[in-house]
């Protein structure tokens, strides 16, 4: 991790950004907007994915970093699932989902690897 200067530098973190700020925005209008539960819960593991991989940077062993960035995936993982709760509940369409559904497992490829990396180092 010496080649990493900050969190805001690890692509995980990035794409998860990208992908918190178009969830707020899908989340923000029609029936996803009023329904507080899920719209809540969804952005919040969002957040997660984030503040984890963030977390973790901050954090001074390879192992503590790995350690978080499991619970970043298993956020990833939350949202991919509430991600079919919009989709039957026709809060989204099969569009967005599979827009959202595969920024998350592109994010969660990047996080494993980052994780499996600094396990083997």
């Amino acid at each position: 991790m010496a080649a990493i200067r900050n969190f805001e530098e690890i692509q995980a973190w990035q794409k998860a950004r990208y992908l918190t700020k178009n969830l707020y925005k899908a989340t923000a209008t029609g029936d996803f907007a009023k329904d507080f539960g899920l719209r809540d819960q969804i952005r919040r593991a969002s957040v997660s994915i984030m503040a984890n991989i963030a977390e973790g940077f901050g954090r001074h062993s390879d192992k503590e970093v790995a350690n978080f960035l499991n619970i970043a995936h298993a956020s990833a993982c939350e949202v991919q699932s509430h991600l079919y709760v919009a989709l039957d509940l026709e809060y989204i369409n099969q569009e967005n989902f599979e827009i959202f559904y595969k920024m998350l497992n592109e994010i969660s490829r990047m996080i494993y690897a980052f994780a499996q990396h600094l396990r083997n180092s």
